[in-house]
């Protein structure tokens, strides 16, 4: 930093501003320090700087090791917002949801000095050890886990359940089928309670769950499943990737969507609109949900006094062309 300064012709303070993005230098000084920077192949030492002023300016996403358009999206918002408010990220992955897995990403995040953590994975049991991470580590979960000290930043998923299932009642539709996500994943779990509720609600009956494990094949399987069950007219699938796997079944054994059987996913991946025919689903705002959750942990990182204040976004229920009136049946109005 020394030498680019001399370089530049300014101060120390003043180049160590500019690469903070600090409003008060000019824009002539921040062209000098910059274009010094590139002259001499500067890049600023992380760890010096830690040891200087006690902050690592980094924060800390635990998630699972996978290739779900969710998660990928979720920690691009999380990455985009940490960026813009001058952080940046270390991500600690881990194969399983078992505890000891998430202890040991937790930890490996906690023995780099990050300010805070972002928890993506579902915690179904806590551990002491969790217990003691996120009281020492500012920590704020996205999957509707929670600990002690951990502040909350989900989907209402009860509701998008009731959503999709509203819809497909609405559409005239007897029941709804559910191909329902892994057990293990507080969303899966949040998803059958708002789709058993609304069909018991509206005094319908409820069928057995078909369990997924959100890949497009574990949808395939289901949807061979009920393909070959004259009665059923409507399905709510709990991901987009499964349903597609629904669909592609469904087609395989010559019954028609949405003609014979209506379909709702959830989460509005990119490839909804454009699968055929085009997914009726309910929205998640995956990449507004990371920067909210980034937003949220940096204010315990900067006010760690301050009081929890769990968010919770709402989900919106997108229809295309999946879905439609049952068999001989043309609807109810909302």
């Amino acid at each position: 930093m020394t030498d680019v300064a001399r370089l530049a012709g300014v101060s120390a303070q003043t180049v160590s501003r500019t690469l903070a993005g600090h409003p008060n230098v000019q824009a002539k000084t921040r062209a000098k320090v910059l274009a010094a920077v590139e002259q001499l192949g500067y890049r600023r030492n992380n760890a010096a700087r830690t040891l200087s002023s006690g902050r690592s300016r980094t924060i800390g996403v635990v998630t699972l090791q996978t290739n779900f358009y969710s998660r990928t999206n979720l920690t691009f918002g999380i990455e985009t917002a940490a960026r813009e408010a001058g952080y940046s990220v270390s991500t600690a992955t881990t194969a399983s949801l078992d505890t000891a897995a998430i202890e040991g990403a937790m930890s490996r995040l906690a023995e780099q000095g990050v300010e805070g953590v972002v928890l993506s994975v579902p915690l179904v049991h806590v551990s002491p050890r969790i217990e003691q991470l996120t009281r020492s580590v500012p920590t704020v979960t996205v999957d509707g886990s929670r600990t002690a000290a951990t502040e909350v930043v989900a989907v209402d998923q009860t509701l998008a359940a009731r959503l999709a299932t509203r819809h497909l009642i609405e559409l005239g539709h007897e029941t709804v089928w559910h191909v329902a996500g892994p057990k293990e994943w507080l969303d899966a779990a949040s998803r059958v309670e708002g789709w058993r509720d609304t069909l018991e609600a509206e005094g319908l009956s409820v069928p057995p769950v078909l369990e997924g494990d959100w890949t497009p094949a574990s949808g395939y399987r289901n949807g061979l499943i009920l393909g070959k069950i004259p009665d059923v007219t409507a399905v709510f699938v709990a991901s987009d990737e499964m349903a597609f796997g629904v669909i592609r079944a469904l087609h395989e054994l010559g019954r028609r969507v949405p003609e014979d059987i209506s379909v709702v996913g959830v989460d509005d991946i990119a490839l909804a609109e454009y699968c055929s025919p085009s997914l009726t689903t309910v929205a998640q705002p995956f990449a507004e949900m990371g920067a909210l959750a980034v937003t949220h942990l940096l204010r315990l990182v900067e006010h760690p006094e301050a009081p929890p204040e769990p968010a919770s976004v709402e989900p919106a229920l997108i229809v295309r062309a999946s879905t439609a009136p049952a068999p001989g049946r043309a609807g109810r109005r909302p």
